[in-house]
């Protein structure tokens, strides 16, 4: 197993197997997102997750901001996907951001709303992009309902989870999810507009990036997580190769057009 020395290293990949059995997402679209549990807002306040709802999409991930790796990159692609959008957050909807460790607190989210509302870089966000913590009971009643699995490993002091975003209508009901790390921003503008309506969005496929034994002293994986970054790696290159020949394809076309015309 490719893994530095930490606690990690004694770790065996049947236990690695046995965690990742427990991680992932159930799309449970349609579904009741429950309004009432109770958080911590990044400055300490005690508010209900109707705070952010009501009036609004909302736009939901859920991390842990001590989170070695997957985490980070997860609000970082979420926060270059808004940047691109005409769509802005506090105006047109609102970005929920959880922690699933219910040891972090609210100066850590704070932390990290500062840095992500800076990354974002538009005024008047602050008051529509809420980094809460909260109790285990609440965290986990809203992870079953949104369909989020995630497993902490006492043995190395993390959490296995995977990765991806999920967009609520204001009423709080499941009505779009993204997977990985990179959203499309077309896609993700066109189902804030459609969750804004009412709209219930379709399934997607599972493609999924897992958070689970990364060293980040050495900035490596697991074995078990190595073979999901490999099999996105691919899907990746191979989309992009798809991409490249059909343009190469109807470039190609539009020339022989252009003679015989």
């Amino acid at each position: 197993m490719i893994m530095g020395f930490t606690t990690a290293y004694a770790s065996t990949p049947e236990h690695q197997n046995d965690v990742l059995k427990k991680v992932g997402f159930t799309q449970n679209l349609n579904a009741s997102c429950p309004l009432n549990l109770i958080f911590q807002d990044e400055t300490g306040h005690t508010v209900p997750l109707s705070t952010y709802f009501g009036k609004k999409p909302v736009l939901l991930n859920l991390v842990y901001f001590q989170c070695p790796m997957l985490c980070t990159e997860v609000l970082n692609g979420t926060v270059r996907t808004l940047r691109a959008m005409p769509l802005k957050i506090g105006t047109d909807f609102n970005v929920v951001t959880v922690s699933f460790d219910s040891r972090e607190t609210p100066r850590l989210a704070a932390a990290k709303k500062a840095m992500y509302l800076d990354r974002y870089g538009r005024p008047g966000a602050a008051s529509g992009w809420a980094f809460l913590t909260g109790a285990a009971p609440s965290i986990q009643a809203l992870a079953d309902a949104v369909g989020f699995h995630f497993a902490y490993d006492k043995d190395i002091d993390q959490f296995a989870h995977a990765s991806g975003i999920i967009i609520l209508t204001p009423e709080g009901r499941i009505s779009h999810y993204f997977y990985g790390v990179e959203y499309p921003v077309q896609e993700v503008r066109l189902s804030l507009v459609e969750a804004g309506h009412g709209k219930i969005g379709s399934p997607v496929d599972h493609l999924l990036l897992y958070c689970y034994h990364y060293d980040p002293t050495t900035g490596r994986y697991g074995l078990s997580i190595m073979r999901v970054l490999r099999v996105a790696g691919i899907a990746t290159f191979l989309l992009l190769a798809t991409f490249v020949i059909t343009m190469l394809l109807k470039e190609r076309a539009d020339r022989l057009s252009t003679r015989t015309g």
